[in-house]
């Protein structure tokens, strides 16, 4: 009788323990998190870690069920030279979102500005970075890839950024360029032009420049130009 009851309380101690186990992953999953960014980089281990150690980098952008993996060879990009989490965590909200085009190759990605106020409202621009070997110490390679009537972007797409220039400093990040290329959107600078004709037409009949910039976004041609429409 005595063992009985022992083995009586056993039970209800085992069923106890695994209901408060359960309870507790339950608790877990409610409280786990919409949108998250599991990790970026390589994967660490402790001496007494028995994970396997992993080579390749992932950003994983984890949305409800659904998980998105863009799997990056690190072995071949040892000299990136910039720290990927910095665009990982880019606090531009919806004004500018980054992609690679080659998820092997992250010296090379595209970066889209969306403008919501000013003279180019409506309308997404692209612009091309490319990490140069010397980055930080050089600046990185940026173009437009999307052509536009702006006095500080040729129609080639060259970008005249102080930054990307005689400004630049390592301790500046990609970040920084890219609220530089933003600002362009909202603060042009006739004063240091290449397109030297847009210039002086926004330094001198403003009204009449931010007519010319919105018949370039609706795609009509100016000054014998033509111009995808934006908008």
């Amino acid at each position: 009788m005595i063992r009985l009851k022992a083995k009586q309380a056993e039970k209800k101690e085992e069923e106890k323990k695994a209901a408060a186990a359960t309870a507790a992953g339950e608790t877990a999953a409610i409280a786990k998190p919409k949108t998250k960014i599991l990790g970026v980089g390589r994967g660490k281990r402790s001496g007494l870690s028995k994970e396997k150690k992993r080579t390749p980098g992932e950003i994983r952008i984890q949305k409800g069920d659904a998980t998105d993996v863009i799997a990056i060879d690190f072995d071949a990009n040892l000299t990136v030279g910039y720290n990927i989490e910095d665009i990982a965590e880019l606090d531009g909200g919806k004004a500018a979102t980054v992609a690679f085009p080659e998820v092997n190759d992250l010296t090379k990605f595209n970066v889209q500005i969306a403008v919501d106020t000013g003279l180019w409202k409506g309308a997404s621009y692209n612009f091309s970075f490319k990490i140069p070997p010397m980055y930080p110490h050089d600046p990185p390679k940026v173009r437009c890839l999307t052509k536009i009537y702006h006095p500080n972007i040729d129609l080639d797409g060259n970008v005249c950024l102080n930054i990307l220039r005689e400004d630049w400093k390592p301790v500046l990040d990609i970040n920084s360029v890219i609220y530089g290329l933003i600002y362009l959107f909202y603060e042009p600078n006739p004063d240091d032009p290449l397109n030297k004709e847009a210039a002086e037409l926004f330094r001198n009949k403003p009204t009449q420049f931010a007519a010319v910039v919105h018949r370039s976004l609706r795609g009509y041609s100016v000054q014998g130009i033509e111009f995808e429409p934006l908008i």
